[in-house]
């Protein structure tokens, strides 16, 4: 981790808006000795102080990363000012490790290239609006009322975490693993599960309207009052248990269903090809609401 270079980066900053570092550290509340400190590279803020002080300097996290293009005005006698882009050093990035932690109320929407991890950690009603999470690993979390809608959270592994009431509308779930996860009470409406895993877990009580459903897996999973919708295809139920799940105005492509139970379904105006059929017919499933679809 470049010191230095951050430390460059909040003295610019800083005096872009032409604050001092006493009147900068009386916002942080800390001692302008300890701004100093940054500003000569020989110690950095921590994760909630980098998020309060983007806010006072008017830029966004990844101003402090070193692959952030910094924009510099540059004059010349034959020339009016100008922006130019130039390129931060290369190597090593911002690690932004946020694990054990208590995160209330923080706002990192439209945070960058978060590769990183939370784990062990609590989280009550943050944002993370339109942020790339992808390759995000969440480990023994308790995540409640946050908001995550619209980010990118492809291929990311969601392990033995509790998620509450969050809000992930729109989010891009692309080949993301739960496991050993439960999820109570989100809004998944507009999500793309296309390649998602969810295995040892929970699903309850969440909104599913307008979902993709495409090579999505349930594993040993337990799901209690969902909504089913649209096109279901390429999917698995496997050792996974129902109760009050609708499939509803939806139809089922290649879909299995290897279950022990299959009487916590129901079927609402549904169409299924024989494949999928005769797996629910096998298991018993009410087929009263399911018509086959005929080559």
């Amino acid at each position: 981790m470049e010191t230095k270079m951050i430390g460059n980066k909040i003295a610019e900053a800083r005096k872009k808006i032409n604050m001092s570092q006493a009147q900068l550290a009386e916002q942080l509340f800390i001692s302008p000795q300890a701004v100093g400190k940054w500003e000569r590279g020989e110690s950095l803020p921590d994760i909630i102080t980098f998020s309060r002080l983007a806010k006072i300097l008017g830029v966004d996290l990844n101003y402090f990363s070193e692959d952030f293009l910094s924009v510099t005005t540059e004059t010349t006698n034959d020339e009016p000012p100008r922006k130019t882009e130039t390129p931060g050093k290369a190597g090593k990035k911002l690690s932004w490790d946020m694990s054990r932690g208590n995160w209330v109320d923080a706002d990192f929407s439209g945070l960058k290239n978060l590769h990183e991890k939370f784990s062990s950690s609590n989280m009550l009603r943050c944002k993370f609006v339109g942020s790339d999470l992808s390759g995000l690993l969440l480990k023994s979390n308790n995540v409640d009322t946050c908001d995550f809608s619209g980010s990118d959270m492809s291929n990311s592994r969601i392990q033995n975490s509790y998620l509450s009431k969050n809000d992930l509308k729109n989010c891009s779930l692309n080949e993301a693993e739960f496991t050993g996860s439960f999820l109570s009470g989100c809004d998944f409406t507009g999500a793309d599960f296309t390649g998602t895993v969810v295995k040892s877990g929970g699903l309850e009580k969440s909104i599913m309207t307008d979902a993709t459903w495409n090579r999505t897996s349930f594993n040993g999973s337990h799901l209690v009052d969902i909504v089913f919708e649209g096109t279901v295809e390429d999917c698995a139920f496997e050792d996974c248990g129902f109760t009050r799940v609708t499939f509803q105005n939806a139809t089922l492509l290649n879909t299995f269903f290897k279950c022990r139970r299959l009487k916590g379904l129901r079927f609402v105006d549904c169409k299924a090809d024989r494949m999928t059929y005769e797996f629910l017919k096998n298991g018993k499933a009410d087929l009263s609401g399911i018509t086959l679809l005929t080559t």
